[in-house]
């Protein structure tokens, strides 16, 4: 039986290349000098910690961390931002949350929208990724391509393939 794993997983190397081309980018900007800003990785915590000097400043920091990121061939849909909060003296700070794994909420989704295509396959959960099996790799082929389609908060990629 033919089968395949949609899953949720960030290329953190690409991700890090991002975050080192943002503080690149950062010391040669005119409008950050001496703004004490500080971009930084925390890959065991899969979290990136922005601190900047006003809301200007984050708002910025924002964008071009999702265009480094999109650069980099990294999905923005994985990272997920949190609050402003203020920091000692006249600092601000953001926590960037990196999102992998699909959720249960997601996972049904994935099922229901594979139940509802009425093709000759079956949809497991399994913890954070859903096996899709099938009789034929045409049908599985359908399942991806229908499952490209869904608006999904999160970014989906195929792997392990198996016929």
């Amino acid at each position: 039986m033919a089968s395949f794993d949609t899953v949720s997983e960030v290329n953190m190397q690409e991700l890090d290349n991002a975050v080192n081309n943002l503080k690149k980018e950062l010391n040669t900007r005119f409008d950050f000098k001496g703004s004490n800003t500080e971009v930084e990785l925390n890959k065991k915590d899969k979290l990136i910690k922005i601190i900047t000097t006003d809301d200007m400043k984050m708002n910025m920091l924002r964008e071009m961390l999702i265009s480094a990121a999109t650069k980099r061939s990294v999905d923005a849909r994985c990272l997920e931002f949190g609050e402003v909060e203020k920091a000692g003296g006249s600092m601000l700070r953001r926590e960037v949350k990196i999102k992998e794994g699909i959720d249960k909420d997601t996972a049904k989704k994935i099922t229901t929208a594979v139940k509802e295509s009425k093709l000759k396959v079956q949809a497991s959960i399994m913890d954070d990724k859903v096996r899709i099996q099938g009789k034929k790799i045409d049908d599985l082929q359908a399942v991806i391509q229908i499952l490209k389609c869904l608006d999904l908060p999160l970014p989906l990629q195929f792997i392990n393939m198996k016929s």
